[in-house]
Order: C-alpha cells, then sequence, then structure tokens
C-alpha cells in the first residue's frame, strides 16, 4: 500500500512524530531497528511524567498507544536503502525482500556515541561514564567525579558539572585554557589536570578512579564525556541532505518543522539538533510529523488530490 508518510526509526522522535500523524487519521509505517540510543543506560530521568523509568519501558508503552491507532504499522527491521519513485519514496528492508512505499519519508534514525578508546571506558558507557549532568547528575550523589577533555566545550561540561560533584577537568592534551577560562574554572572550584587518562579502575560498571599516563590514581565515582557523535544509518548522506557542523559532530541540515534540503525528506531526533536528550528528540518528532503533515495537506488543496480514508 502507499503510506502517507514512511518514519525510519522507532525511538523517542520516530513514536512522536507518528502520533501526530496516526491522530490526523494518516496512513503511517514506522520502521525501527530496535537499537535506541540510550539502550546503555538503565533508566531514563529528566523526562516529565517518566522520571527514572527504563527508556526500554518508555519506549514500549509508546508503541502500544500507537497500535491503537487503525492507520498506524509498525515493522522491526533496519532499512537497506531509499529510491525516490513515482509516487514519493520506496524504500527497502535489509533483508532484501520487503519493500515499502511513501508519499514521504521522515528520518529518525539517531546518531552513534564516537566514545574515547581509553581501557574500562566502553563498558562503563550510560552507568558510570556518562554523557550529560542532566541525565545522571542527581543519582551520582556528589563526591569527585571527572570531566574527559576533548575540545573548547569542556570548559563549559566541567563548569556545569560542578553543581553535582567535585570536578576534575582532564586536559588530556586536547583542552588549551585561556587565563579568562582558568579563572571561570577556579570560580566553580573545578581541578585541572594535565596528566592524560589513562584506563578506569574498578569493577564495572562501577568506577573507582582513573589511572593517569604518569602512574598516579586518583578516585572518581563518575566520569563525564563529552563524545563526539556520527550518523547512526547513511541514509541522510544517500538521499544528499546537506549537513551542519556543530561542536558535537554533524546534524541533518532541518527548517523549524523538520524539513531537510531534499524534497519530501524530514528529519529530526538527535540526528538534527543539538543538544540532545529524550524531551528534546520528542519535541523535535513532533515538530517534524506536524510539518510533514501540514506539507501534505497544502500539497492536496492545491493539487485538487483528495486525503486518504
Amino acid at each position: 500500500m502507499l503510506h502517507d508518510a514512511i518514519i525510519v526509526g522507532g525511538s523517542f522522535a520516530g513514536l512522536s512524530a507518528a502520533l501526530q500523524l496516526a491522530r490526523a487519521r494518516r496512513q503511517v509505517l514506522v520502521i525501527d531497528a530496535g537499537l535506541p540510543r540510550n539502550r546503555f543506560a538503565a533508566e531514563s530521568h529528566g523526562v516529565l511524567g517518566h522520571d527514572g523509568k527504563p527508556g526500554a519501558l518508555i519506549l514500549a508503552e509508546a508503541r502500544q498507544q500507537l497500535q491503537a491507532y487503525p492507520t498506524v504499522k509498525l515493522f522491526s527491521g533496519r532499512v537497506s536503502r531509499v529510491d525516490s519513485g513515482e509516487a514519493g519514496f520506496v524504500v527497502e528492508a535489509e533483508d532484501g525482500m520487503r519493500w515499502f512505499t511513501g508519499r514521504r519519508l521522515l528520518l529518525a534514525t539517531g546518531v552513534a556515541d564516537v566514545l574515547p578508546e581509553i581501557p574500562g571506558l566502553q563498558e562503563r558507557w550510560g552507568q558510570t561514564v556518562v554523557h550529560c549532568p542532566y541525565c545522571h547528575g542527581y543519582e551520582i550523589g556528589g563526591g569527585a567525579v571527572g570531566v574527559l577533555g576533548a575540545g573548547p566545550m569542556s570548559v563549559h561540561q566541567a563548569m556545569l558539572f560542578a553543581d553535582w560533584g567535585e570536578v576534575t577537568l582532564f586536559t588530556q592534551g586536547l583542552v588549551q585554557l585561556s587565563p579568562e577560562e582558568q579563572a571561570l574554572l577556579a570560580a566553580r572550584k573545578v581541578k585541572v589536570e594535565a596528566s592524560p587518562v589513562a584506563g578506569l579502575l574498578g569493577a564495572s560498571p562501577a568506577l573507582d578512579g582513573v589511572l593517569l599516563q604518569d602512574g598516579r590514581r586518583l578516585p572518581l565515582k563518575a566520569l563525564l564525556v563529552g563524545a563526539q557523535v556520527r550518523m547512526a544509518s547513511p541514509l541522510a548522506a544517500a538521499l544528499g541532505c546537506a549537513f551542519d557542523d556543530t561542536p558535537m559532530g554533524p546534524v541533518v541540515r532541518i527548517d523549524p518543522w523538520g524539513l531537510t534540503s531534499v524534497a519530501g525528506v524530514y528529519a529530526g531526533g538527535d540526528m538534527a539538533r543539538v543538544p540532545h536528550s529524550i524531551t528534546f528528540a520528542c519535541a523535535s518528532g513532533v515538530a517534524a510529523g506536524i510539518g510533514l503533515h501540514a506539507l501534505l495537506v497544502m500539497q492536496e488543496a492545491h493539487s485538487g488530490e483528495t486525503a486518504p480514508a
């Protein structure tokens, strides 16, 4: 069948977009690979009405609610290719056995975190090695915490994190501090450590401290890592979408309603904005879903088409 919209990516942004379109009684297909970015974290925090719930539970409840709308279909799998077709877009599932057609396409495929190659870091990701103080800081409960330097944004991160613990900024040879920045860090009681972190200590996922390159060991309860990100899927690039550079990595360029530089292609969630959180992703998905619906309506009105029943 011809769907009004195919949404690739069924995490927070994709499902939020689908909900808006479902409530407009549009035929929507959501294709999801089942690998949300926050799957490494046991709980999700700072999400109004869902504080402390596992992200997987929030998504399961959202899918259940969506399935109450008769015009929504959910498909589990990956997308290998998207082509422009006569009616809009043709989407091929990775198994090569299924093809789906849609008048419009909405990408919510997210990003992947590019983590530093430091022993002990990967296995603690989302637990005691975190990317967002607003998502994890309260649960750390104070004490000695660290910020792993990656670039200019690390100073800002260290200053923020000082509200959640006693911060040491590890410059890692990547952060060059100006006199003004040194003064700002001192005002926030942030210590600065020039010797790079060589490894993380303790029984994972707990963190006892870090081993420095000069052989010293410093006790830490948690480490904030402002990881760079990359697109989790090649689809946006393959379709020719324009990108913008940010301090965290590339994002797909969109207008305020989620429209990319490619006609008929929308994007939402972490792949299309910074900073990142569940709440931001949901809001971005809502905007993209509404934007896609509004454009469908206008084009139908101008062409004399009738919206599908």
